[in-house]
């Protein structure tokens, strides 16, 4: 959901949709955050979107107008309109109307790096939270269940693997400048923040 909130916000800072898709593709994963709400249904989105808001409060509010997307006969894939237009079944390029329909002016591509720090890292960031919440019982458990259910990149390791990749303090250093310039949103969790201070990883071994 944070993944998907932040490409809406983008969105609605003028970035453009194609833009934002290829720099995820780029970074691994198997289709962008805009051609997967077309997959599964702009209203589908809505729905969880509101479940997620409600229940965890501002940190988690949309990015976008995705149920005036709705509202205005978008559905996604299913109906051949959404963020992307359909013809015999596949993609056909995007709907250049989205952006009127949001009411956003398209403006120059954001560079691939902001793109993936801004969703990527929320990401890395909500795993985290995750595990130390308890939500997950292991990184490990992370890892398996990012790559099976939601098409993190595989050869990445997973969002823990590749948060140890990184490096904790670099992770977090990165976190705070996305927190500094986009909101407290990206504030890194509480345990990534302490494995930062400890130089910790979390696994134990590469």
């Amino acid at each position: 959901t944070p993944y998907l909130n932040e490409a809406s916000r983008l969105l609605m800072e003028g970035a453009p949709i194609d833009a934002i898709d290829r720099a995820m593709t780029g970074w691994g994963f198997p289709v962008g955050p805009f051609t997967l709400l077309d997959e599964v249904g702009l209203d589908v989105a809505v729905k969880a979107a509101g479940v997620m808001h409600e229940a965890f409060g501002a940190r988690l509010a949309p990015g976008a107008d995705l149920a005036g997307l709705v509202a205005g006969g978008r559905l996604g894939r299913k109906n051949t309109r959404g963020f992307y237009v359909y013809k015999n079944g596949k993609k056909a390029g995007v709907d250049e109307s989205v952006y009127s329909a949001l009411k956003v002016t398209k403006g120059a591509a954001p560079s691939a790096t902001v793109i993936v720090e801004r969703l990527a890292f929320t990401m890395l960031n909500e795993a985290a939270r995750a595990l130390g919440e308890d939500v997950v019982r292991s990184a490990r458990d992370g890892d398996i269940g990012a790559i099976f259910g939601i098409g993190f990149p595989p050869f990445r390791g997973g969002p823990f693997r590749a948060m140890d990749a990184i490096g904790a303090a670099q992770t977090v250093g990165i976190l705070e400048r996305l927190a500094g310039n986009c909101g407290d949103r990206f504030a890194p969790a509480p345990i990534l923040a302490d494995l930062a201070r400890r130089s910790g990883r979390f696994h134990s071994t590469a």
